[in-house]
């Protein structure tokens, strides 16, 4: 099910100028569609054209008819600058925080931890998840959460803006670099490499989203699993 939508905002996303940030007015029966973070639809120049599947890295807001994406350039999506595009109803379950994280009947123990893992554009929903308040986090008493972030290097990490937002929100931000500089002073490797390293510390009480390449994902899903996290609280978005 296609609508006409209209690129409004197209900016730069990281200083290395390899991915955008764009925001998109969209129906909104299509806003409405949009329930949880970790949903996606597609996204095509017109009628003929090849579709995209986006993370959508806003948040939920039925009452907000725009969406933001992520995206890293590419020679086939230049022309997800500005004009009209085509959007495809939402789709996907996302994340399904309420059903895994906040279900303490399923797994008898409250998930306390949230540890969060994402690579390159993988950030999009992330963040969407983040922003939603769904996590439950807060400095205050509510879930503590670790965000592990990998990128190439510093210039390639992407919504660096919001990282302050999100430690006032309760998310200690640990940026993971595969080719720092040599001025780098933070983690390096890989983000499965920094799971390794920091351990689980309550494995049964602990829950993770994960958005990335497959390997990644594969590598801190045996991680946490072998550490003893539940698998099922062990969250995708696809």
């Amino acid at each position: 099910i296609w609508t006409t939508s209209e690129i409004k905002t197209n900016d730069s996303a990281n200083k290395a100028a390899t991915s955008i940030a764009v925001t998109v007015d969209v129906s909104p029966e299509t806003a409405q569609e949009y329930k949880f973070p970790g949903q996606y639809v597609q996204v095509k120049q017109n009628e003929e054209g090849k579709p995209l599947f986006l993370a959508i890295a806003s948040a939920p807001d039925a009452e907000n008819a725009k969406f933001d994406f992520l995206i890293k350039k590419t020679d086939d999506n230049a022309w997800l600058t500005t004009g009209g595009v085509e959007v495809s109803q939402v789709l996907g379950g996302g994340f399904p925080v309420k059903d895994e994280l906040d279900n303490v009947v399923k797994y008898d123990f409250p998930c306390q931890n949230i540890l969060l893992f994402a690579a390159g554009s993988g950030i999009a929903p992330i963040r969407a998840a983040i922003e939603s308040g769904e996590l439950k986090t807060s400095k205050s008493g509510g879930r503590t959460a670790r965000l592990y972030y990998g990128a190439r290097t510093e210039d390639d990490m992407c919504f660096v803006d919001k990282f302050s937002e999100w430690e006032s929100m309760g998310i200690e931000v640990v940026p993971v670099l595969s080719q720092p500089s040599d001025t780098w002073k933070g983690r390096t490797g890989y983000v499965q490499n920094a799971l390794e390293e920091d351990g689980v510390p309550v494995p049964r009480n602990s829950g993770a989203l994960l958005c990335g390449q497959k390997g990644m994902a594969e590598s801190v899903t045996e991680i946490l699993t072998k550490a003893g996290v539940f698998e099922g609280r062990v969250l995708t978005n696809f």
